[in-house]
């Protein structure tokens, strides 16, 4: 999906300044977008999961506890997700977001784990592109903690993210909970790629750092990959790769700092559109030995050298040279906000804040995001209330694509938003209780 569609986003930044300010009581609909959304039953089952303009379908596809095609029950905790096209094929890869924090609670979802006390990883779905129901799915990673996000690559792979610190030491949280006591340590990214038939052989890539991972987005002119971090205090970093398209052979881990302001705060008192000149610093130990009690062991040597924080990490994507991501939390509202980052050189480039809503019924805690065929973003909310996928486009216009009302579990989040590479089919995960759903209809408008 890299490159697909243009970010032209200058009059995004005025129109999102005007919404910002005006506490709009519902999306400014303008000409773009579908109009209301009426309750839709799926095509394939029956159930009344989503709400949706008139003239759009939608299957129910992955079901936690459905079996798959090797024998195994489907995980739970859909999350992140990514669609590609692999020898004719249509696969997603998909995380499974799951957590037991103590090692000796958990089981592997499947063979040839990382640790076989951890009981997260990724699934693999072959779609036929005309049915959008699923020909073969099997796990594709296992043994890995939180797989929350990740990003898809431009040779066709997934890199699932683990949005966790636990690891081999066992103590006690503030809660007086037992944490921890794994066969192995984790907070790492791993690789998984499309075309595997089988659970591929689990390669942690400690040089991308080990913290609270969410999502990552690959720069496919540079192969530099940007990534993000999802807690209170976060930082946004970025990892040069001794040989792109090869990151387990290592590189160089860096944090966002802005230019002769060290220690900048982004999530309060920021005006959309301006430019903020970027540096970049390094991350001298991306595997710290205290990351296992400290969950900002990592965030910290960036801190030291002037790095900024932002708040609460999630999206994140590549289009048209830049790289765009969402602050789940951030902004005076802390209802969220959406950054570009716009490279320039080897070690600078320009911040932007593109959009902070003021009002929940604009956007609420954005997290999720991808790319329209029309360049425009399509954006998860997670905000434990009620939650959309929201379309913002060029012009700073937004308006709503899709509503959870999934009875008895409407106020859980929309994860994985991914496009098929042809754009006719929108993937998306509800969490809990798990499941996956394909949706189509008239895309063309956006």
């Amino acid at each position: 999906m890299a490159g697909a569609g243009a970010f032209a986003f200058s009059g995004l930044v005025n129109r999102a300044a005007a919404l910002s300010s005006n506490h709009l009581a519902s999306p400014p609909l303008s000409s773009f977008g579908y109009g209301p959304l009426f309750p839709a039953k799926s095509s394939n089952t029956g159930e009344t999961l989503l709400a949706l303009p008139k003239g759009f379908q939608y299957t129910v596809i992955g079901k936690a506890g459905a079996m798959m095609s090797d024998g195994l029950p489907t995980p739970r905790a859909h999350d992140g997700m990514a669609a590609f096209n692999v020898n004719g094929q249509l696969r997603l890869v998909r995380n499974h977001e799951i957590n037991n924090q103590v090692g000796k609670t958990g089981v592997p979802i499947g063979p040839n784990p990382y640790d076989p006390l951890a009981g997260g990883g990724t699934t693999t779905l072959v779609i036929d592109p005309n049915t959008r129901q699923v020909v073969k799915d099997f796990v594709s990673l296992s043994g890995t903690l939180v797989n929350c996000a990740g990003g898809p690559t431009p040779w066709k792979s997934w890199i699932t993210c683990e949005e966790t610190l636990l690891g081999k030491e066992q103590f006690k949280n503030a809660s007086d909970q037992d944490q921890g006591g794994f066969a192995q340590h984790h907070g790492y990214c791993f690789e998984v790629s499309a075309a595997s038939d089988k659970p591929v052989t689990p390669v942690p890539l400690r040089a991308m750092g080990r913290f609270q991972h969410e999502a990552l987005a690959v720069d496919p002119r540079s192969g530099i990959v940007y990534l993000t971090e999802d807690r209170p205090t976060a930082g946004f970093y970025r990892f040069i790769p001794r040989k792109p398209g090869q990151l387990a052979e290592g590189g160089r881990l860096q944090m966002l700092a802005l230019k002769d302001r060290p220690n900048f705060i982004t999530a309060s008192q920021q005006q959309t559109g301006v430019a903020l000149p970027v540096i970049w610093v390094d991350i001298t130990d991306p595997d710290p030995a205290e990351a296992g009690r400290d969950d900002m062991a990592v965030y910290k040597q960036g801190v030291a050298a002037g790095a900024s924080t932002f708040r609460r990490l999630e999206g994140c994507l590549y289009g048209n040279g830049r790289i765009y991501f969402t602050s789940t939390s951030g902004g005076d509202k802390g209802l969220g906000q959406v950054w570009e980052y716009a490279p320039a050189g080897k070690n600078q480039g320009v911040l932007k804040l593109l959009f902070e809503p003021t009002d929940p019924s604009i956007l609420n805690m954005p997290d999720n995001i991808c790319l329209t065929r029309g360049g425009n973003l399509a954006i998860c909310e997670d905000n434990g209330v009620t939650n959309c996928i929201r379309v913002l486009n060029q012009k700073g216009e937004i308006f709503d694509l899709a509503k959870n009302i999934f009875e008895g579990f409407a106020d859980r989040e929309f994860a994985g938003v991914t496009f098929s590479p042809d754009f006719k089919t929108l993937f998306v995960n509800i969490q809990v209780p798990g499941v996956t759903l394909a949706i189509w209809g008239p895309w063309q408008s956006i």
